[in-house]
């Protein structure tokens, strides 16, 4: 398993638009990719419980990425964060 940790950069955190683009990344992936807030983890392929979270900017998450091809689903995921939140 590979996790890393990221810190909300969009102003308004993690709504609709970068969710589903969250959602649409993770399925590219054979490995599960899961996001943390807090004490609470959603699988990020269900779009509702990311928006469930409440993630606001400044927060800190943990992206974890288990699977068969969790190193390059682990950069891909970096970089997604990196371009869109």
């Amino acid at each position: 398993m590979k996790t890393f940790d990221y810190t909300i950069k969009d102003e308004l955190g993690i709504h609709a638009r970068p969710a589903g683009l969250l959602v649409k990344a993770a399925k590219a992936y054979a490995s599960e990719v899961n996001l943390t807030k807090g004490e609470k983890t959603v699988n990020c392929t269900k779009l509702m419980a990311l928006m469930g979270l409440g993630v606001k900017c400044g927060d800190v998450v943990t992206i974890s990425v288990n699977g068969d091809d969790e190193i390059a689903a682990t950069e891909g995921m970096k970089t997604f964060f990196e371009a869109n939140l």
